[in-house]
């Protein structure tokens, strides 16, 4: 990506940006169109420190010129109010009250984190299915005491959850609600941050538990592929909104979650039944990946993919190191799609969990509410 000229840059700034995902969303950023890096925040053992001396940098990619020099930030709201936007790789274990502060002080968070997606009033947003969910900021916003006129928390999903359902969503808007979703997931060791999984735990080995991780895919996905209604609340006879988890059409998930060595890139084999009947046939799935477009691609977000779903003819593709580059990992990309004896249709996806899996979904949500008014630009 280049840098535009015609429009004034909007000033970000990153929380946990020693870590794996802060590191992933300083590479992106430092190259943005729209966004510059402002404010870096970590913990109190790197404050103080210029980013270069406090991190471990473990990125393919040379670190940024940029931020070599720039000091490090306590992870407290002062240092970043001049920021438009602040992005949030925090670890769970710390992220939930860092990140309420920050919206406390009127400060619009993107966050990675976990710590408030189950949130009734915060979306979850996989910016490739469901930025119509950002309609309820407003109301997060009216409810939070005092109200806020511009600070908001957005998360985006699980690593696991945001491969699969960009072609469950794909799927459904071609040919109406999945009744059935089994998937199971091959993930890749970079999922569990750094240092990760120890060696001797993952060489030449599988391990077939990833604590919390199943549940997780399997409301995440409910959350994200359901819409929004309208609620009459106690309070004064107020209309509120809520997530309404594809109640609707009710969706059965099974999910079984894997480690493998691999570093990057999560593998999930899916098979699901449709609604519908009789179901759509491979060809016609096949045919209705490629063609889809996201709100964010057509709206022109300029770290969306120009193909949001890759679809691969090989009978042995995609796989993580000869695809998970594809598009900078802004994308997902499916093959072996074909007919499943038990339920209807299966295939397998795989999407680069540090980019669209954690930060690059991150961005593209915050390039949509600029586009969309939410942050101003």
């Amino acid at each position: 990506m280049q840098r535009q000229s015609d429009r004034p840059p909007i000033k970000v700034g990153i929380l946990g940006a020693t870590g794996t995902v802060g590191q992933r969303f300083i590479t992106l950023l430092s190259v943005h169109p729209w966004f510059t890096i402002h404010a870096l925040g970590a913990s109190s053992r790197s404050a103080g420190k210029p980013y270069a001396q406090a991190v471990n940098w473990k990125q393919i990619a040379y670190m940024p010129s940029a931020v070599k020099d720039m000091v490090v930030q306590e992870c407290v709201p002062e240092p970043f109010a001049e920021c438009a936007i602040v992005f949030s790789g925090l670890d769970a274990d710390v992220a939930g009250d860092i990140e309420a502060a920050f919206r406390s002080a009127d400060l619009a968070v993107f966050s990675n984190a976990k710590n408030f997606r189950r949130d009734p009033h915060v979306p979850l947003v996989v910016p490739l299915v469901n930025p119509s969910h950002l309609s309820i900021l407003r109301q997060q916003q009216a409810l939070h005491s005092p109200p806020l006129e511009k600070g908001f928390i957005v998360t985006n999903a699980n690593c696991s959850t945001t491969a699969h359902v960009i072609p469950l969503h794909a799927l459904e808007a071609e040919f109406g609600p999945i009744d059935t979703l089994m998937v199971t997931t091959l993930q890749a060791i970079s999922g569990a941050g750094y240092p990760g999984v120890p060696s001797l735990d993952i060489l030449d080995n599988v391990v077939p538990y990833i604590s919390g991780e199943e549940e997780k895919l399997e409301w995440e996905t409910r959350k994200i592929l359901g819409g929004i209604s309208d609620i009459d609340s106690s309070e004064g006879g107020r209309v509120l909104q809520e997530f309404d988890m594809h109640a609707q059409t009710p969706l059965k998930i099974s999910a079984s979650c894997n480690r493998v060595p691999v570093t990057v890139g999560h593998m999930m084999n899916v098979s699901v039944k449709f609604s519908r009947r009789p179901p759509p046939s491979p060809q016609q799935v096949s045919e209705a990946l490629q063609a889809y477009r996201s709100e964010a691609q057509l709206q022109g977000c300029p770290s969306a993919p120009v193909q949001t779903i890759t679809v691969h003819d090989e009978p042995d593709r995609p796989q993580p190191r000869m695809d998970r580059a594809h598009q900078d990992g802004a994308g997902v990309n499916v093959g072996r799609v074909r007919q499943c004896p038990v339920l209807d249709i299966k295939f397998v996806v795989l999407a680069d969990n540090v980019s669209i899996g954690a930060a690059t979904s991150s961005i593209i949500n915050a390039e949509v509410a600029v586009l969309k008014g939410i942050v101003a630009s």
